[in-house]
């Protein structure tokens, strides 16, 4: 290589959109292909979206693009020539630039000092007032307004996840890499942060790939599209040639099964509101759940639940919807007998419930927590331990106080079988399994038996395809049976294809009500945003 050329940041060509193409990617770990070939090409100033299900290798394609792994075979090419990523230093000097699911800000320094900090470079001494006019004059440039002199500890989460975002556009990258930037957002946030990303690529300045699993965001903000599928690069086409159907197929492999018994595909078309086939809510049906103005603190000692109050009839799904952060988490918890109730009334069936093991038994209530391997398993237990939590000392699983352990684990492997829970055995620990599998074999406890009030926390979050598909359809046959379903969930989507009515929770808070068939996106968003006091 002549010494010219050297020099990266030397070079005038190095600003503006770049193109990026991998040819044959290839990533092993141990005996698993976690990307298998993977040739795809990223035309400058475009958005181009990556959609797959869980595991499929999307994010080891990005990582490897960002330096973070490296592929054991092919290569990547910026503007047509080979490069050897070797490090994320190397990525950041060709222009390349990431934003994570994960948060990676500072939490004890401001918005003002996150930014620098971004930069890498950062003299000894700063001269604020300098870098401050600086960095007003860089947000003016954008759609969001942060407060420099914050730290993140006080941010909600859709703001964090903006000044990740303002971190990367402040470096000015050549190509943006964007990991599901949009999970913590309302709808307005979501549409408001692409708008900007995708002018950012038209203006010629960046070009971006972004991993979703939103078909919406594909559809509205991306130019083209890649599918993986168990590493594959299966499917690319242009966004204006496709819809959420091809996509889908293409995602779950041609033919499909449907998981919905009447033949129409329930994972197709997630915004389709296809398990709404679903009969009224009688209007005449008991009340199941009510909660009557229950209040409970936060872990900062403040009040985290105010004076909420909402119920859930026999035979009903009810939505609640919200920005993570609302309240959400300690209203399951206050529910479920994980957090005290400062005040308020809780009654199941008429009866007063205060959601002991006795009364969840009596009452019939079941819960399906988020992150379940933390809030409803023991890890080190095995499956068919965790799979027994609920009834271990009753019978046929115990007999005059002596614990019946072949029940249990002929139990664990019929409910395993039904339940398709991938694990080497039911004496494996719980926390041996995949996340999907975990939510699977706590499903298949929850389930069990008469149901008259279900609480679901997020119980898709992070799943696949096929996952998701099997728990939306378990929950909705709760309904069907005549239980009582909260689901409260970040998902808009979700909500809106399952439920019969939504809720909307702010600052703790039920702010807005609206039967679910008559929702409008952008005015649950409205009230998600706590635009309505």
């Amino acid at each position: 290589m002549n010494a010219v050329a050297t020099p990266i940041g030397a070079l005038p060509v190095a600003t503006g959109a770049l193109a990026l193409d991998t040819y044959q990617l290839t990533k092993r770990f141990g005996a698993f292909t976690a990307m298998d070939s993977v040739t795809m090409r990223v035309e400058p100033g475009t958005v181009h979206a990556l959609l797959g299900e869980n595991g499929a290798g999307k994010s080891t394609l990005v990582k490897c693009v960002a330096g973070f792994q490296r592929a054991e075979e092919g290569s990547i090419l910026i503007d047509g020539r080979e490069q050897d990523i070797a490090n994320p230093i190397v990525a950041r000097a060709l222009g390349i630039g990431m934003v994570y699911q994960h948060f990676t800000l500072a939490p004890g320094m401001t918005v003002a000092e996150n930014l620098l900090l971004a930069g890498g470079k950062t003299p000894a001494l700063i001269d604020w007032k300098k870098k401050r006019a600086e960095l007003e004059a860089f947000l003016a440039t954008t759609p969001f307004s942060l407060d420099l002199d914050v730290t993140p500890s006080s941010l909600a989460a859709g703001e964090k996840q903006k000044l990740e975002l303002l971190k990367q556009l402040y470096l000015k990258p050549r190509l943006l890499i964007l990991d599901e930037p949009t999970s913590v957002l309302t709808p307005q946030e979501a549409d408001e942060v692409l708008g900007h990303v995708r002018d950012f690529a038209r203006s010629g300045m960046c070009t971006v790939l972004i991993i979703t699993h939103k078909f919406r965001e594909v559809m509205a903000y991306a130019d083209s599209v890649t599918v993986l599928r168990r590493g594959k690069a299966v499917h690319h086409c242009q966004v204006a040639d496709t819809t959420p159907a091809l996509l889908a197929a293409a995602m779950m492999g041609e033919g499909a099964p449907a998981p919905a018994e009447d033949g129409a595909p329930v994972a197709a078309v997630p915004t389709g509101r296809a398990l709404h086939t679903m009969k009224a809510v009688a209007a005449d049906a008991p009340i199941a759940l009510n909660v009557d103005r229950l209040q409970a603190m936060g872990d900062r000692g403040t009040l985290a639940v105010h004076d909420l109050s909402l119920s859930v009839k026999a035979g009903e799904i009810l939505g609640v919807a919200g920005v993570s952060g609302n309240g959400q988490r300690e209203l399951v918890e206050a529910l479920v007998g994980q957090r005290a109730r400062l005040s308020g009334q809780v009654t199941v069936m008429g009866r007063p419930y205060a959601a002991t093991r006795s009364e969840n038994r009596e009452l019939k209530v079941r819960s399906l927590p988020e992150e379940p391997l933390r809030n409803a398993c023991v890890g080190d237990l095995s499956v068919a331990e965790n799979m027994a939590l609920r009834d271990f000392d009753q019978p046929p699983l115990a007999r005059g106080g002596l614990l019946n352990f072949p029940t249990w684990r002929s139990r664990a492997r019929e409910w395993i079988a039904e339940y398709g829970v991938k694990t080497q055995g039911e004496g494996a620990p719980i926390r041996s399994l995949s996340g999907g599998n975990v939510q699977r074999a706590v499903l298949a406890r929850e389930l069990a038996g008469d149901i008259n009030v279900l609480i679901a926390a997020n119980p898709v979050f992070g799943l696949d395809f096929a996952a998701v598909a099997e728990i939306h359809s378990r929950i909705v046959q709760v309904r069907e049976k005549g239980g009582a379903v909260l689901l409260i969930s970040e998902d808009l989507d979700e909500l809106l294809e399952l439920s019969d009515r939504i809720v909307v929770m702010s600052e703790g808070r039920v702010v807005f009500e609206t039967p679910a068939a008559t929702a409008e996106r952008r005015e649950l968003g409205a009230h998600m945003g706590g635009g309505h006091h």
